[in-house]
């Protein structure tokens, strides 16, 4: 089979990365690394051992390429994206689809129209440590997410709705499968521009919750998800790639309650403690598999494996923009959020500068 010839568009801190691993790809020809930045681009093209262009028009005429990653900053993913998918091109576009729902609505409906692939860069998927959760997960009934980073002075065009949270509602998606019924947000502004850190609540037709926390103005780090439903509890560190699963024992189940344990006289109120977590509750560490390949490795495969077979991606742009769905719909929680439950107050993530608007007399 012959190597997919491929380009990178974008490589600066996320992009560069892609370029490196495609370029190691015995399946791909790196072709080409595309970047406004000569200083950027030629380094990251002597690295690679590829050229460096300054634009990715170049590429569009003839078969000069099989497929792209786009990797720049979400306002051009809708113009970029585009231009290669309108000229049949395979894109894989990084998360977030695009900068609105109607932009992303139009990557979709283009690449259906083109019968061209289209995938999304939501690299969570590919963590080892949510596939072993996501495996012993059935039919939650209540998830909480935490993703919280230190300002990075990267990603400055969006907010951490689009920044950070999009993983996390990816994921819950791909869990709950049911469709969402009502969300509530607060979101702040500290650093400026886009809202910095939002707490946000969701819920869905089939009686599931799930409460969300992103933040990129936080001193620890964290990217945890823990799920509950009928069977118990799992816990999952994409961090530290920690999986547990909290569930009933049989002794708990079939024997004798805790409670009526705890009633009789002389009972060992110690031991009893000692029993909850181990003996009542059976704790167990689920092996996960740290051996393979990175998450983005994990990724950028799964996009040339689709190319080469025909296969439908993980994350294909139908669930990129189903994400983008509910992130708007976060936002719009956010953008109405009225500080002193009033509607003459301060709206909005900036309480600062944000006022209702007052329609004209």
């Amino acid at each position: 089979m012959p190597r997919l010839k491929m380009a990178v568009i974008g490589v600066g801190a996320l992009g560069r990365h892609h370029a490196r691993i495609l370029s190691e790809n015995p399946a791909v020809e790196l072709i080409a690394v595309v970047d406004s930045r000569a200083e950027q681009g030629q380094d990251v093209a002597a690295k690679c051992r590829t050229r460096w262009l300054a634009d990715y028009q170049e590429l569009l005429s003839g078969n000069a390429i099989d497929a792209v990653s786009v990797v720049v900053p979400t306002v051009a993913h809708w113009q970029v994206a585009g231009d290669f998918l309108r000229a049949g091109i395979p894109v894989l576009v990084e998360k977030p689809l695009a900068a609105n729902v109607e932009q992303a609505r139009q990557l979709v409906e283009l690449a259906a129209g083109q019968n061209t692939l289209l995938q999304v860069g939501h690299i969570e998927r590919f963590n080892p440590a949510f596939q072993a959760a996501a495996e012993r997960i059935h039919d939650p009934k209540y998830i909480r997410a935490e993703r919280t980073s230190a300002y990075t002075f990267r990603s400055t065009d969006i907010g951490v709705v689009h920044d950070l949270m999009i993983h996390d509602i990816d994921l819950v998606l791909s869990l709950v499968r049911s469709t969402l019924t009502s969300v509530e947000a607060f979101g702040v502004t500290v650093i400026g521009g886009h809202e910095d850190a939002v707490q946000a609540r969701l819920r869905f037709a089939n009686g599931c919750l799930a409460d969300l926390t992103a933040s990129r103005i936080s001193p620890t780090v964290s990217r945890s998800l823990q799920a509950w439903s009928a069977n118990g509890c799992v816990t999952c560190d994409m961090h530290t790639r920690a999986v547990q699963q909290y569930s009933p024992s049989d002794r708990l189940r079939f024997g004798p309650s805790p409670l009526d344990l705890a009633r009789q006289p002389g009972a060992d109120m110690e031991q009893l403690k000692k029993d909850v977590f181990g003996s009542f509750v059976q704790v167990e560490s689920i092996a996960v598999d740290s051996t393979g390949p990175d998450a983005l490795t994990c990724e950028l495969n799964d996009f040339v494996e689709c190319i080469q077979t025909g296969r439908v991606p993980h994350v294909d742009g139908i669930q990129g923009l189903s994400a983008m769905l509910v992130a708007d719909e976060v936002l719009k929680s956010v953008a109405a959020h009225q500080w002193q439950g009033s509607p003459d107050g301060a709206v909005g993530p900036n309480p600062q500068i944000s006022r209702p608007r007052r329609e004209a007399a």
